[in-house]
């Protein structure tokens, strides 16, 4: 694998960077198209090809993506969203910002994905759609909220933001709800060198709308005829064609994420910590690698006197959020709290050499003697 900076500590994630892309990102930079252009289509093309989805809209950020996803399917002001609070706040705030509530639910112990049980539980009559987020790179129980979301006619709206691959009882993520949500964000497993994001969608209808609203409310070419309020959610030509490049790499990648992560779960099967569940059904593409332990703090300075980068994803739950407080009043989710205090994630990225990942699990058993 080539690529790989040379760094004085091992960090929680490495940039893919290579003679292609750099050559690439200087031909689009003399040829002037900047924008609306070729390598935007073939990406669309390509990422929705590689999903197992009828189509994609390539767009500038995750967040913008899920925003989009939204207001395709219509959600607006007065409607309930279920939202996990174990998660980037990105999810819950791409619901403030189109008006609508979000409204939390808890998670489930083994896996840390949004639990259908809860789920359930919160569904009312202003209930629109449900956000399942694939955390960690490990896909939602897909099956159970999609029985619930066909009973409560509710829409499902993937938050495939950190599981670019990952697999659900042999389908990919963001090819089983109505639509989804990436990110390529420059930690995910797969980035365009920037913020950029992308939607895929089963109905041609509603990507036709999502292609619009990206582009200032604007479809069939036209330049100046707007059929719907929009905005500029366009991806440039140069990160398109870097996301492009990067996704032929991407299942090379995930095999290695998968390879790091079976490595750390054989060394770490230590009294004190509680490593990563895979269920049955997923093939998981470790965003995160993320364990469980008692004495975070003790061991994450330990990692850090050892020049190895940690991460907590998220400290905080998100309906513990000071923004949140109005959405979640007297809101106690007994599984998200609890994990909060113990969660820390470890380097897992695919450029990780032998010796350093021997020194990680090393370091980390030297923490227990």
């Amino acid at each position: 694998m080539t690529g790989r900076k040379t760094m004085n500590k091992i960090n929680m994630a490495e940039m893919y960077s290579d003679d292609e892309i750099k050559n690439k990102t200087v031909s689009i930079l003399d040829s002037g198209r900047y924008i609306k252009g070729e390598e935007n289509q073939k990406f669309e093309e390509e990422f929705a090809r590689f999903c197992g989805s009828n189509s994609a809209v390539i767009v500038n950020s995750g967040t913008n993506a899920l925003i989009l996803a939204l207001k395709s399917l219509g959600i607006g002001p007065g409607d309930e969203i279920i939202v996990p609070s174990h998660t980037f706040i990105a999810t819950a705030n791409a619901v403030l910002f189109i008006g609508a509530k979000p409204v939390f639910a808890d998670i489930n112990p083994e896996n840390y994905t949004i639990s259908p049980d809860d789920i359930r539980s919160k569904v009312n009559k202003a209930t629109k759609a449900v956000i399942p987020v694939h955390i960690y790179g490990h896909p939602c129980d897909m099956d159970e909220i999609c029985e619930i979301a066909e009973e409560k006619d509710l829409c499902v709206i993937e938050d495939a933001c950190q599981s670019h691959g990952a697999e659900y009882k042999g389908r990919k993520t963001g090819s089983i709800g109505d639509i989804a949500a990436f990110s390529f964000f420059p930690s995910k497993n797969m980035t365009v060198s920037g913020d950029g994001g992308a939607i895929t969608v089963r109905d041609p209808e509603v990507a036709e709308i999502a292609a619009a609203i990206r582009d200032q409310g604007r479809r069939d070419g036209s330049k100046y005829f707007h059929e719907f309020p929009g905005l500029n959610l366009r991806l440039s030509e140069i990160h398109a064609a870097i996301g492009r490049i990067q996704l032929r790499h991407l299942p090379e990648w995930n095999m290695k994420r998968r390879e790091n992560a079976a490595f750390f779960s054989s060394k770490l099967d230590l009294d004190g910590i509680v490593v990563p569940k895979e269920e049955s059904w997923a093939k998981a593409v470790y965003h995160q690698y993320v364990i469980r332990i008692k004495d975070r703090e003790g061991l994450q300075k330990h990692l850090s006197e050892k020049g190895i980068a940690t991460g907590i994803h998220y400290p905080i739950p998100v309906h513990m959020q000071p923004v949140m407080a109005p959405y979640a009043k007297g809101e106690a989710l007994q599984v998200t709290e609890g994990i909060a205090d113990e969660i820390l994630s470890i380097p897992v990225h695919p450029f990780l050499s032998s010796a350093e990942r021997e020194y990680i699990a090393e370091s980390i058993t030297e923490y227990f003697r």
